[in-house]
This record gives structure tokens, sequence and C-alpha cells, in this order.
């Protein structure tokens, strides 16, 4: 029995998330018929992160067991030339046995665009929110402030019942790259639709609709609504995923890639 560690790239638009359900196309259901097609067996892989439909990833990490032996590089190769256009394996690795790219994960990383300029796009339509008003970078960053921490979430959240929603999360920065506005979030673990809420909420902060001052009353009332609107789901990337052994997925979404120092496409 061999244990599989992939890294995978997608572009979420096309895809009704990332959990395998039946009759709609999802990353994991590409996923598990290329696999199935290269290795014969029927495979089930486990995403680090259950991204929403129209989310797309950079870094996402999946895992899988085959009875099968695969030569990681061999893998790579093979199994991209039996999956769609918009999603793509980056790096595989076999690892120790008992591996879960969900539970094993220490950190998870999310990127989130934001068009912030009074025309739209066309070109960045499907990944950046297009917010037309300007935005107060100063005001978003204060409001991100008391976000950083250990704290229950739940006015951030869609929960189930009884779920737990206490957090930490470790960084929250807010950064302009020329008409792009750029938000990372880093935590131990992250609740549905926890960081478009974020992001939402620190959006209407930087309209003026919201003061930055009311965060930490949002946050204690343990409500969803008392945070702000859920922001779309087509400007949210999964970045990365750390490791305890090290590894670390991380990679920076094209659209801020591909910036020169003056924030300027290239």
């Amino acid at each position: 029995m061999t244990t599989l560690r992939l890294t995978v790239e997608y572009d979420g638009t096309e895809f009704c998330g990332f959990q395998w359900q039946p009759e709609v196309r999802t990353i994991a259901g590409v996923l598990e018929w290329a696999l199935g097609r290269l290795s014969g067996e029927s495979v089930k892989v486990t995403g680090a992160g259950r991204t929403d439909s129209g989310v797309h990833a950079t870094g996402q990490v999946v895992s899988m067991t085959a009875e099968r032996a695969f030569p990681p590089d061999r893998l790579l190769v093979a199994v991209n030339a039996n999956l769609p256009p918009d999603c793509a394996a980056r790096a595989a690795a076999e690892v120790e046995p008992g591996f879960s790219a969900r539970f094993a994960a220490v950190e998870r990383t999310y990127v989130y665009a934001i068009l912030n300029h009074p025309a739209r796009r066309p070109l960045l339509g499907r990944y950046a929110w297009h917010v037309a008003r300007p935005l107060d970078l100063d005001a978003m960053r204060d409001a991100a402030a008391p976000l950083v921490g250990t704290h229950d979430f739940r006015s951030f959240a869609t929960l189930e019942p009884g779920q737990p929603s206490t957090r930490t999360v470790r960084r929250l920065d807010v950064a302009r790259r020329g008409e792009l506005l750029r938000i990372e979030i880093a935590a131990d673990g992250f609740l549905h639709h926890m960081v478009r809420t974020i992001v939402g909420t620190l959006a209407e902060c930087g309209t003026g609709r919201r003061s930055p001052g009311e965060v930490p009353a949002v946050l204690g009332a343990c409500e969803r609504a008392a945070a702000g609107s859920t922001a779309p789901a087509h400007g949210l990337y999964l970045a990365g995923v750390r490791y305890p052994d090290g590894y670390d997925s991380f990679a920076e979404p094209p659209l801020f890639g591909h910036l020169d120092a003056r924030g300027l496409s290239r």
C-alpha cells in the first residue's frame, strides 16, 4: 500500500466545489477519475481544504492510498495528462502511511483578491472581486487587527449545530498592489465561509459603511447577523497548507505573481 501527497492547482469557476458529489463536476471527482484510470483501482482523495464552488487554489493538498507503487515524477506527468485544463497537480510525493492531507495540516493560508477600481476588468472577472468604491487600506488594517489570535469566530461563519467555532488566526494582512488589494489570512483552521465573511466585513470598513472600531463587538456577539456580507467566492484562493514535517504548499496566485514592484502587470 502506497500513500501519496499531491499538491494541486485549479481554477474553481467551473467546479461545484472540492468535495465529491454525484452528477456534478467537482475537484475530488476529476482527481479520483484521473488517478483511478492510472491505477486501475477505485481511488478516494482527501483534501486539506473543502473549497466551495467557484473558489480557486494554488496550493491545495490531497492525500490518497493505492495498492500500486507510483514513482512520484512519473505520476505527476501521467495524472496531469488525464486531468482537464482547469486542474493540475503541481507536485507529488510518497509519504508515511496514515498521512491525511486534512488532519495532518497545522496551518492553512488563504489569499483574497479585490479589484479596487471604478471600471471592471473583464479579464479579472473570474479571479478578483470588483469593488468600485475606493477602499481605505488603513481602515481595513485597523479592522483586521482584533481578529488575529484565538477567538470564537461564530459571527463570521456558517455553522452546523454544535460545531466548535474557536480558531486561531496567526496572520491577517491587507496590502495594495496597484489596482488590486491582496488579503492574506493564515490560521490553524477555518470555518465555512469564515474567510469570505471576514473579507466582506473588512471591505465594509474600507468603504466607510462600518467603523473598524465595531469589529471587537462583532466578534464578541457570536451571531452571524452581526458581521458583514459574505464576499464572492471567485476572489478566494487556497494558497498554501503547512505540515509538521516542514512541507508548505504555498504558491502565490498568478494575478499577484505577475505584478512588478510598482504593482503593475508585466
